[in-house]
């Protein structure tokens, strides 16, 4: 599967060093990233990676008729591209591992339609040291362009080791 972008504008990426870069970041917006294209391949993809085929997400003739028109992306996808936004709008650097440690809150405020695109901004919301390194609570809002609501709003925690 091939992720491709729309749209001419680059993201904007912020570069940090060690827990003081990352802690000057602190309530400060960062990105958007580029945009990513939601295929049906992509969706289809998800669905056969997480056994989730629900008709909303991988019958298009059936969604055609359903709740949203079409057939919409899993709130997990969305959610599941957060590496790929996240490293485009923020470089940290001077720490040897970065993981996920998990999520705060996590919301689907709107559905993301198949053919539609999406892209997030991220806000730094609190880095706290922890033993060998941070932790950073990034609140990421993915959008999908249509000036409606964020189709996913979510806490998220990582963690840098030094």
């Amino acid at each position: 599967m091939t992720d491709v972008s729309l749209g001419a504008q680059a993201p904007t990426r912020t570069v940090v060093d060690g827990l003081d870069g990352l802690t000057a970041l602190v309530g400060r917006r960062l990105g958007p990233s580029s945009w990513l294209a939601v295929t049906q391949e992509r969706v289809n993809g998800f669905a056969d990676a997480t056994g989730d085929h629900q008709w909303i997400h991988v019958d298009p003739l059936r969604a055609a008729n359903g709740p949203f028109g079409a057939t919409i992306a899993h709130g997990y996808l969305t959610l599941s591209l957060t590496p790929v936004v996240l490293s485009e709008i923020l470089d940290v650097r001077g720490f040897s591992l970065v993981v996920n440690y998990g999520c705060e809150r996590v919301r689907f405020p709107a559905p993301v339609p198949v053919g539609s695109r999406v892209r997030a901004s991220a806000v730094i919301d609190d880095v706290r040291p922890i033993d060998g390194g941070a932790q950073a609570t990034i609140t990421l809002t993915f959008e999908t362009g249509s000036g409606g609501k964020p189709a996913c709003v979510a806490a998220i925690l990582i963690r840098y080791y030094a």
